[in-house]
């Protein structure tokens, strides 16, 4: 192997090394972080504020009924607060069994459907006398005392605070591997950056707001897939901190279909690179100008890889590297980085998998790992143009007791 080609092949090796390794220490340092988290505490609520629950649906008729019943069962005097569903084409007879339970029926309907639009035309027809407001998907059951939990959540001074959504199903080894992931995200995102006093991400449904705050910010929300993170930039450039209550828990399908997999990630995936390209330079502006760590830590967020590909490129570059490297007698030191950065992302791994993922049924679910980065990556190559089409996550019926 000539000169030219050796210090190519090493060079390559050294830049997958950083991007890598970069990576790796963002979500070690705060999978580290997060075991450290401790319960927001509060002296206890002093009053019960009136709390709106806003269920945008779009032909949701599988799941919504089940959705609303649970969500008028919680453990919150029933006067304080309302249950509002969002219809947005749906069938006459789920119409039908809504209107006959004691909520809120709003039916709308748009040449191109969006949450957004759902959400604002929604609270542009309700009487603004709430405290709170609290987002669901059409598929989320709320634990009986997650409203309690939030009310007492807001005796801080937060505008918004995530709640701990988790799975509500665990039927197939997809299923599986994507409550797995959204642990590892509640983990990492939410507990590791509010031990460090950074905000905590949004998920998209089981958030909570004050009220008059979350009504004007919406009216300014333009995003047709990804309106989270838009509402979060909004938030985090205006200096606002969003909290994470882990013990307001909210119940969430996981999917189990791969079309829905690819899907759903193709959309998160377009957010992600669209809000990357819109605000990485006014980030970066407003923490050297202003010291807004917050806002550009979430910039930053978007370029990381999705953690299952991060895991797969580590096992599949760090090993096909350190077995050449003993080949070609290359310097030592650039295994002992590759075993390094190894180490590492499984330790940030470990830290952040619930005890309760630690059983023969995950065991199965791991070995669908590689068909899973092969779909996440098929859904990074097909992101073009899906910010500017709305992706639709439909849901089924499941056994919750799965």
């Amino acid at each position: 192997m000539t000169l030219a080609l050796i210090f190519a092949y090493i060079l390559l090796q050294m830049i997958l090394l950083m991007v890598l390794g970069l990576g790796v220490i963002y979500i070690f340092i705060f999978a580290f972080a997060g075991l450290f988290y401790r319960k927001e505490e509060s002296t206890g609520p002093t009053l019960y504020r009136k709390i709106v629950v806003l269920i945008p649906g779009y032909k949701e008729d599988e799941v919504i009924v089940e959705t609303a019943g649970n969500a008028l069962q919680q453990d919150y005097p029933s006067g304080r607060y309302d249950v509002v569903v969002i219809a947005d084409t749906f069938r006459k007879e789920t119409l039908d069994r809504l209107t006959s339970l004691p909520l809120k029926v709003m039916e709308v309907q748009f040449e191109k459907s969006t949450k957004s639009k759902a959400l604002n035309k929604a609270m542009s027809q309700l009487d603004a006398d709430y405290d709170l407001a609290v987002v669901l998907d059409a598929d989320n059951l709320m634990a009986p005392d997650f409203l309690k939990k939030i009310n007492a959540g807001f005796e801080k001074d937060h505008v918004a605070i995530q709640g701990h959504r988790t799975a509500k199903n665990l039927d197939t080894s997809l299923a599986v591997l994507d409550a797995i992931s959204e642990e590892i995200n509640n983990h990492i995102f939410r507990k590791g950056h509010r031990v460090l006093g950074l905000s905590s991400a949004l998920i998209g449904s089981g958030m909570a707001f004050r009220y008059s705050f979350f009504r004007e910010l919406m009216s300014t929300v333009t995003a047709v897939g990804g309106f989270d993170k838009e509402i979060e930039l909004k938030m985090l450039r205006n200096r606002h901190t969003i909290g994470y209550l882990d013990d307001a828990v909210v119940f969430d399908e996981k999917v189990q279909k791969e079309e829905t997999f690819s899907n759903q990630r193709r959309r998160w995936l377009s957010a992600q690179v669209k809000y990357l390209r819109e605000d990485f330079f006014p980030s970066l502006r407003a923490l050297l100008t202003g010291g807004n760590l917050d806002y550009f830590d979430k910039v930053i967020q978007f370029i990381q890889p999705p953690r299952i590909l991060l895991l797969g490129a580590v096992l599949l570059f760090g090993t096909l590297f350190f077995i050449v490297n003993l080949f070609m007698d290359a310097p030592v030191m650039l295994n002992l980085f590759w075993l390094g950065v190894g180490s590492f992302c499984f330790l940030a791994f470990v830290c952040s998998v619930p005890r309760s993922f630690y059983n023969r049924r995950t065991l199965k679910a791991l070995a669908t790992i590689p068909h899973g980065m092969f779909l996440m990556l098929g859904s990074l190559l097909k992101i073009r143009g899906a910010d500017k089409e709305f992706l639709h996550t439909k849901h089924g019926v499941v056994d919750f007791n799965e």
